[in-house]
């Protein structure tokens, strides 16, 4: 790799901060803490870019990355900037995030798999990985594991590329966001190359940030989604909730049918209404969604304060109370969907409650219509928000902000692998492809954890299971000419997407 400086060589490998991750993982966690402390899970790496692998000394680094995670503790510092920041984050959570550690050598399994039979500490190979152990402990390993893949990658295996004009780049693309009027925030912490690119990146944007305050353009950069930058540069963290919360409270319960409430339900029972308050659509497509989302929310789901706030028995008092009330709770999985609703009562719906909905598979214009016509159909008059974070450049983050905007919603954006993976080969100037990575909860409970979504590009999981639950939602298959994920980011040596 050609470092022009040498900076890079100084910089400290590898992951050094608990909060180097996505608030999202964050939040979720502490609901996991309240409603899920002794749920069982499992998660699968995925490589959707099969033709990008890592060498074996790529690897060797790799594992060697992870085993220090279990170094990683949160400050005082970063304490301290979660209770005056994050302020959702009850205070039971954040003394158990004090004392909170990874244990990569009991929670994960990796092998390396090569493709050849050369033995070769360059000879490449398919990187299995796999995450065990309590939810609540073991939520926090997809990002920084995505991060250090990317990182190896780009460390042994592709290394024609150096980081020259990123941070020029990032403020050049801050500046055309904002002039343009666009919201947006930086969401590339799980794809980006390395950790000195998301600085630079972050160095860009906040530059582009503060000239477009100066000239009063109605564009802004919002945040960014991890919180480690975030406190480094003076930022909002930004984020709600991710496809797993869904993904395995329905495995969990095996309710597929009302899944979606349920985590709309228990979400609200750990934050409060208004709070953290974007819902993610896709992960059962966005119908199954909708038909959740126009559902009153039971009168029960309310927030605590203090140290009840940690207890599933938290929510209501005695005038609330009824056999399924999360006041006195069961296990989620005992606590019935159908009752807890007052008939004199008078509750708002979901869609009321929540600020707007994150799009992030399928096609987002015709997204748009969807919502428009749900909203309408529902009398929500209330300009909503429209969050895209799915594979966004500057075009499609115009596109969809005009389109949203003639659709009355106000669009925000979620930037990632495009701000801190975005690279040319300096000896071809050819795009140097950023790899396709995920890592998805697969089990809960022990039973196998699914994603539809509104691309069949993203469904993950057992394929069978995937059937199974389409039959048992009508789910309607959807073609989009968007989708193909091997290709989203451009290809090995090719041009950009």
């Amino acid at each position: 790799m050609v470092t022009n400086d040498g900076v890079a060589d100084a910089l400290p490998e590898g992951i050094g901060s608990l909060l180097d991750t996505d608030l999202y993982k964050l939040t979720m966690q502490c609901a996991i803490l309240k409603y899920f402390p002794d749920v069982q899970v499992t998660y699968a790496f995925t490589n959707r870019t099969p033709d990008m692998r890592l060498t074996l000394q790529a690897y060797k680094w790799l594992e060697e990355q992870i085993q220090k995670l279990n170094s990683i503790s949160l400050s005082s510092e970063e304490l301290k900037y979660l209770k005056t920041t994050c302020t959702y984050l009850n205070e039971p959570y954040l003394e158990f995030l004090t004392t909170f550690r990874l244990r990569p050598s009991e929670q994960i399994e990796m092998s390396f798999h090569p493709v050849s039979y050369i033995e070769s500490k360059e000879e490449v190979g398919d990187v299995h990985m796999t995450v065990k152990g309590l939810w609540v402990d073991t939520i926090l390993y997809e990002i920084p594991l995505l991060a250090l893949t990317s990182e190896a990658y780009f460390k042994f295996c592709d290394r024609d590329w150096n980081y020259s004009s990123q941070e020029e780049n990032a403020y050049q693309k801050g500046l055309r966001l904002t002039e343009h009027g666009c919201i947006f925030s930086e969401f590339g912490t799980r794809r980006r190359r390395d950790y000195r690119t998301q600085g630079l990146v972050m160095n860009g944007l906040k530059k582009a940030g503060q000239e477009a305050e100066n000239r009063d353009w109605k564009g802004k950069l919002s945040g960014t989604s991890n919180v480690h930058f975030a406190m480094k540069y003076g930022l909002s963290p930004v984020g709600t909730v991710a496809h797993e919360w869904f993904m395995a409270i329905a495995a969990y319960t095996d309710d597929y049918e009302h899944a979606t409430e349920t985590a709309l339900r228990y979400w609200i029972g750990c934050f409060g209404e208004g709070v953290l308050g974007i819902a993610l659509t896709d992960t059962f497509g966005t119908p199954v969604f909708l038909d959740a989302f126009k559902r009153p929310v039971p009168i029960y789901t309310t927030a605590a304060e203090g140290m009840a706030s940690i207890l599933p028995s938290a929510a209501g008092d005695a005038s609330t109370s009824t056999a399924g009330n999360l006041a006195r709770t069961k296990p989620p999985i005992a606590a019935p969907i159908d009752n807890g609703v007052k008939e004199e009562a008078q509750t708002q719906s979901y869609a009321q409650v929540f600020a707007g909905v994150r799009q992030d598979s399928g096609d987002p214009v015709g997204f748009l219509k969807q919502m428009r016509d749900f909203y309408d159909s529902q009398n929500i008059k209330d300009k909503k928000t429209i969050v895209f974070s799915d594979s966004l450049n500057i075009d499609r983050c115009l596109e969809y902000k005009q389109a949203a905007e003639e659709q009355g919603f106000q669009p925000t954006f979620g930037i990632g692998t495009f701000l801190t993976n975005d690279f040319l080969h300096t000896t071809s100037n050819k795009k140097s492809a950023p790899l396709n990575i995920v890592i998805k909860i697969s089990s809960a409970g022990g039973k196998p954890a699914i994603k539809i979504s509104d691309n069949i590009g993203k469904n993950t999981g057992d394929s069978e299971i995937v059937n199974e639950v389409k039959q048992r939602l009508g789910y309607v298959e959807k073609q989009w000419e968007g989708g193909d994920e091997t290709t989203r980011w451009g290809t090995k040596n090719g041009a950009a997407k």
